[in-house]
């Protein structure tokens, strides 16, 4: 197990207001959690991390 020094800061798409149905992600861009689940997170190996970086990098659109 890997410990962290410092925690996890995670961010949700601005296109989401005030909702709570969304997926936030960490800015390390190696874990997501489900808004309403604060305290969890997933980490993201592969096909997930690639997808968010195309989609970071603009190569996706909406």
């Amino acid at each position: 197990m890997i410990m962290r020094s410092e925690p996890l800061r995670f961010k949700k798409s601005q296109y989401s207001g005030a909702q709570t149905n969304c997926v936030e992600v960490a800015h390390t861009m190696a874990h997501l959690r489900d808004s309403k689940q604060g305290l969890g997170a997933v980490p993201l190996h592969g096909d997930a991390a690639a997808l968010i970086a195309s989609v970071k990098a603009g190569r996706i659109s909406r």
